[in-house]
């Protein structure tokens, strides 16, 4: 039997590395893309001042513990803000796997002004923002879905935020967010009614997944610690994976297919309970 293959942005840590395993767990070979490629590479992450320290994780880490379940694992470094260097990732793991099954567009923009007020955040910071959130995953579906929608069957999925969808409780610097990080969310979240509804009985699933408060690497790099997340009820970077490989496959996931955006926490919740 033939083997589905997943290709995951931004799986060098957190929900992209927890997802890439999930689907290695399941009987998935991979493609995985993303800055890092190995441990103690440093990258631009920081979000209201320049900050490029190393983090925990990377591409090939994921990939050990990916191959520990038997899974393929096609590496690919690339950039969001490089939307060249994701569509050669992309057209290499078509070169060596000859399909792909599932798009997880989950890697976005790391970098100032992802947190800066209105007046405050420069119109470049905001292009990248846009670049690396919007138009790079459009750039991916643009490549990846027609080989779905032949084969008939297939999935995309984004990651989105609750940020998008909610008015901020305080200014950025102040314990809320800003507009330019949100905005750019808001815009992801409208691809999935359009491709709903120009490809309706495609066999394709469209999802946008909001994750809840994940306590990141990157948000630890930018001063949240784990008493600061306790306040916000964190959601495991697994429970993620779990809704994301569940969308992909069960056939309940279709209840969902008409949904704005599926709120991941609270379905995990509902699916497995508490203790899963």
């Amino acid at each position: 039997m033939t083997r589905k293959i997943a290709f995951i942005t931004g799986a060098s840590r957190g929900i992209g590395a927890a997802t890439a395993v999930e689907f290695a767990r399941r009987g998935y070979d991979l493609a995985l893309t993303a800055r890092t490629l190995k441990d103690g590479e440093q990258h631009e992450h920081g979000s209201w001042t320049p900050s490029a320290s190393a983090l925990p994780g990377s591409l090939e880490a994921t990939a050990a513990a990916a191959r520990a379940h038997g899974a393929e694992v096609l590496l690919l470094r690339s950039d969001i803000l490089d939307t060249p260097s994701v569509l050669a990732a992309a057209d290499a793991a078509l070169a060596h796997f000859g399909r792909v099954d599932v798009l997880f567009n989950n890697a976005c923009y790391q970098g100032p002004g992802n947190m800066q007020r209105v007046l405050d955040v420069a119109v470049e910071q905001a292009e990248k923002i846009y670049r690396g959130n919007v138009l790079t995953p459009l750039a991916l579906v643009k490549q990846l879905l027609p080989g779905m929608l032949e084969r008939r069957s297939g999935a995309v999925i984004n990651m989105v935020s609750g940020s998008a969808l909610n008015d901020p409780p305080a200014p950025a610097d102040e314990g809320g967010w800003g507009f330019a990080y949100p905005s750019s969310k808001a815009a992801l979240i409208r691809m999935m009614p359009a491709l709903r509804v120009e490809h309706p009985d495609s066999g394709v699933r469209f999802f946008s997944v909001e994750p809840g408060f994940v306590l990141t690497e990157v948000m630890k790099a930018n001063g949240f610690d784990d008493k600061i997340a306790a306040r916000f009820n964190p959601t495991a970077p697994e429970a993620i994976a779990d809704i994301i490989y569940w969308l992909a496959e069960d056939a309940a996931a279709m209840e969902q297919h008409q949904r704005a955006v599926v709120f991941a926490p609270q379905l995990h919740k509902k699916l497995f309970g508490e203790g899963h």
